[in-house]
């Protein structure tokens, strides 16, 4: 009887190891979970356009405080707003195209990065053809919104931006929506020469999804936004415009127009579903957590009522 009741307690013993294991491992999911959605909180929240409102150069400050991020980072070179959209930060450019990747326009490493100038252009933009680069993030951050210029309409109406470079404001129309290949050295050629510019240009429009006749000739200067496709592993999305020396108004400031995108997420969801990807990898995960852990509860538990009928069945046959 002694064997058979040690044999009882060891089984009680082991059951409950199990399931304290099974609970332990749901409760660092689930913290893992929380931590993982705190760190996106954080990461969107560092590449948040409102970060760098406070450098914007305007007419008001006389781009003293624009002044104040060029003294924390000597590779802050210019200002750029896409109106209409939460385009609207600061430009860096370093020695390789890989530095601000990881850092912000502060200086300061960060996983959002910052929006840079190809290292093969100039950094004043005297190049026939700028590239800018920048993540594509969603909760409309950094380039995240130029993948919705996919859409026709908002193609249509969201035409101009601002280039601020040199204590300079320059004018942006933009004229051209190209999905392409990122190692497509046709369109990823930083500074064209004067020969190859007109044949440059014409690719661009053959390649463009849809564009805009605003005269762009090979003698103006063009700027190329790119930003990661969502829609294919190695896709490129990019917003193409002319820098002018004349300057747009926003049509989007003050109330003048309203924006289709308006209180929309990026991809033009609201409520539940706007906010639905920042946290939806975790709760999968907690999920994928929580079903085998219940299962295997369960069948401990099974088990148990088992070797209780069992022990029962033993008990009436003495």
């Amino acid at each position: 009887m002694k064997e058979k009741s040690a044999g009882k307690k060891a089984i009680s013993f082991a059951n409950g190891a199990v399931n304290l294991a099974a609970l332990t491992l749901i409760l660092l999911l689930l913290a893992f979970a929380g931590y993982a959605l705190w760190d996106s909180g954080q990461l969107y929240h560092a590449a948040d356009k409102a970060q760098y409102a406070v450098y914007k150069p305007t007419a008001e400050n006389e781009g003293k405080t624009f002044g104040q991020l060029q003294a924390l980072n000597a590779e802050v070179i210019a200002w750029l707003s896409v109106y209409g959209t939460n385009i609207d930060y600061p430009v860096t450019q370093a020695a390789d195209n890989t530095k601000y990747v990881n850092t912000n326009a502060e200086g300061v490493y960060s996983l959002s990065g910052a929006i840079f100038l190809d290292c093969a252009n100039r950094s004043d933009f005297s190049d026939f053809n700028s590239i800018l680069y920048g993540h594509h993030m969603e909760r409309k951050a950094m380039f995240g919104e130029i993948g919705t210029f996919a859409d026709k309409k908002v193609f249509d109406t969201h035409r101009y931006g601002n280039l601020y470079c040199g204590g300079k404001d320059y004018g942006i129309a933009f004229f051209a929506f190209v999905h392409c290949d990122a190692y497509d050295n046709t369109v990823f050629a930083a500074n064209v020469q004067e020969a190859a510019r007109k044949d440059y240009l014409d690719d661009l429009l053959e390649k463009a999804a849809f564009q805009r006749d605003i005269g762009v000739t090979a003698d103006d200067r063009i700027v190329l936004l790119s930003t990661c496709s969502t829609g294919s592993t190695n896709g490129r999305d990019i917003l193409i415009g002319r820098i002018t020396d004349t300057t747009y108004a926003d049509p989007f400031a003050n109330g003048q127009t309203s924006d289709p995108n308006a209180g929309t997420g990026a991809d033009g969801r609201t409520g539940f579903f706007a906010v639905l990807p920042r946290w939806l990898p975790a709760l999968l995960l907690v999920l994928a957590a929580l079903l085998p852990a219940a299962a295997l509860v369960k069948r401990h538990k099974r088990k148990q009522r088992e070797r209780r009928r069992q022990d029962r069945w033993h008990g009436n046959m003495q």
